[in-house]
């Protein structure tokens, strides 16, 4: 008897037999009846990448008893992806579209959009106290999608919804994976069905037990040979020398990144290939950042509940100049890009851009904040423990 292949044992594994695992894994959960219909939450990186073109090439084959009608493809847009990685997600979207597939880019509401966010209501941007990015921008966007797809399943049918996870991307989620995976007595090679995630939903993630240089594989060679232009993002997080370079991205500049200017990996990468040089003024988002987080740029008061100040929103006066900041980086870019005959981009898009400065102009300001706070940078009095406030003293007058 073969010994079964333990939670980190699948480097041991050939790609052509993980593949195979993955097939024969997806292909036993839709015989059974249960789900009606299949989404795919698509991030446009490596590993979302991977299952898309992995499951679309399987349906192309007739492998697994699905049709393309009856499979989502949902493009988390967040509107902050790495323009190489957005293009290439959205060639794919238009290819699969072509053969039958439901796809959608999903992005958050006009107003919850980071960047709409932070200079059209004034709220700083996302810290590691108060990272409010990633719900807003991607996950709950998300979900509302899969609650519209779930509302027209048919009685007694579930969705199925498949994911990029994979061990090996984190400690963090290995170990949260080998727990789950304990307590169910699953195994690497099984993948890792997580029921009940939402109503009528189950989550599946069929690449669990790949390894990086499997992905690789699929995304350099095997992917491209049969018609899915994958390359793009490959190269962009650094193809075979990926592992060593973290082999991981995010937003532009992301404000929750290390601090070290070097720090955003993928970015830089991607701003090292001649091809994509052109985009170095993204580099000046991270400083952007910085300065709205400055205490000259925001407001403040007195937090009697939890006796200090509190450090508030952005004021008209940096957001408008935010504002302009971003629409120069990005018009640096596409001055660029049109010489060049390369891809522009949008930072902010031209509605985005209007529905900014409609929320300045009405003096928006998150709630419980009016806009006539003093400013971060000026000293108020002291609150001490009994609430009461030390006036300040203008020492040297009479």
């Amino acid at each position: 008897m073969s010994k079964q292949l333990g939670l980190f044992d699948a480097s041991k594994m050939p790609r052509t037999e993980a593949f195979e695992i993955t097939k024969t894994n997806l292909r036993n959960l839709l015989d059974t009846g249960i789900y009606e219909k299949l989404a795919i939450a698509f991030s446009g990186g490596k590993d979302s990448t991977t299952v898309l073109t992995t499951v679309a090439s399987m349906v192309a084959n007739k492998e697994l008893p699905i049709n393309p009608r009856d499979i989502s493809v949902l493009y988390a847009d967040t509107r902050l992806e790495l323009p190489p990685l957005h293009i290439n997600a959205m060639q794919l979207m238009e290819q699969l579209s072509e053969s039958g597939y439901n796809c959608q880019v999903v992005r958050a509401p006009i107003d919850k959009r980071f960047l709409i966010y932070i200079l059209g209501r004034g709220v700083p941007p996302p810290s590691n106290n108060m990272r409010w990015c990633t719900h807003q921008i991607k996950i709950d966007p998300m979900m509302a999608a899969l609650d519209a797809l779930r509302a027209n399943l048919s009685e007694g049918h579930r969705l199925l919804m498949l994911t990029g996870v994979r061990v090996g991307e984190s400690a963090v989620r290995d170990q949260r994976i080998s727990t789950s995976c304990s307590k169910s007595k699953a195994e690497c090679g099984q993948g890792w069905l997580q029921t009940q995630t939402a109503p009528s939903t189950d989550t599946f993630a069929p690449i669990m037990h790949w390894r990086l240089c499997h992905v690789w594989d699929w995304l350099m060679v095997e992917a491209p040979m049969l018609g899915y232009s994958t390359e793009l993002v490959a190269e962009v997080y650094g193809g075979d020398e990926a592992q060593e370079m973290a082999a991981r991205t995010g937003c532009i500049g992301c404000p929750l990144a290390s601090a070290d200017p070097h720090g955003d990996k993928a970015l830089n990468h991607v701003l090292s290939l001649p091809q994509w040089a052109y985009l170095k003024p993204l580099l000046k988002m991270r400083s952007l950042y910085t300065e709205w987080r400055n205490f000259n740029n925001r407001h403040q008061k007195n937090d009697l509940s939890k006796r200090q100040s509190q450090k508030g929103p952005l004021t008209l006066e940096a957001r408008l100049k935010g504002l302009e900041d971003v629409l120069a980086i990005q018009q640096e870019i596409n001055q660029s890009a049109q010489k060049l005959g390369v891809p522009k981009i949008d930072l902010i898009n031209q509605e985005e851009e209007t529905r900014i400065r409609e929320l300045i102009a009405a003096g928006t300001y998150p709630q419980g904040w009016s806009g006539t706070e003093p400013l971060g940078s000026e000293l108020l009095a002291e609150v001490f423990g009994d609430y009461v406030q030390m006036p300040l003293f203008s020492f040297g007058k009479k």
